[in-house]
């Protein structure tokens, strides 16, 4: 016997109910959200979040990422970007003070969860080490809109758990003593979004 069923009989003698089988539970939240509006709630919750979300084709990502970096000097690229940033450095291991002197960093993602406008890194190729996402003042993430989920548990179904994971909902920001809002302490000041279809 598992200690789950000998808490769970515990429970059950305790209550009454010792010969009453185990209910099934419901899972009707995963289907919380109408798929054919995902990637437009999603994009929605992001700006909620006094985040900038760019919509582009998968032929105009880099025009896009080019102009959501704005006139950001200097960049950093994690290692398996699968497109060109120019003028950008590949990180290959800066260190914390060598990426804060970084303007800008450019990822992509693995998943977006459209219920509560979140970003998910898992630090496979194109998303670095979790320190890039965290220490440049400005962060451009790249979503495809195959990426965007409706809920929580169906991001979570794509996630390998052995993996690190970031997970962002807007910009860095919490409050000073006085109920201020402070931007830029636990991480990026502004976050920008280019939320990509397929191309045609």
């Amino acid at each position: 016997m598992s200690a789950r069923e000998e808490i769970l009989g515990a429970v059950r003698r305790a209550l009454g109910d010792a010969d009453r089988a185990e209910q099934p539970v419901p899972r009707g939240y995963r289907d919380a959200t109408a798929p054919e509006g995902v990637v437009d709630l999603f994009a929605d919750r992001v700006e909620h979040y006094r985040a900038t979300v760019t919509r582009c084709s998968a032929d105009e990502v880099e025009q896009a990422v080019r102009a959501a970096l704005g006139g950001a000097g200097k960049v950093v690229v994690p290692e398996g970007l699968p497109f060109h940033v120019e003028g950008a450095t590949v990180d290959a291991g800066l260190t914390a003070k060598e990426l804060d002197a970084m303007d800008a960093v450019v990822t992509t993602a693995t998943a977006g969860v459209a219920i509560t406008g979140t970003i998910v890194l898992d630090h496979g190729p194109g998303q670095g080490r979790r320190m890039l996402s965290l220490v440049p003042d400005m962060h451009v993430c790249v979503v495809r809109e195959d990426q965007v989920v409706a809920g929580v548990p169906d991001a979570v179904a794509r996630l390998d758990p052995v993996r690190p994971q970031t997970w962002i909902s807007g910009p860095s920001a919490t409050s000073d003593i006085e109920l201020n809002r402070v931007e830029g302490v636990h991480g990026p000041r502004t976050l920008n979004v280019v939320v990509v279809a397929p191309s045609g």
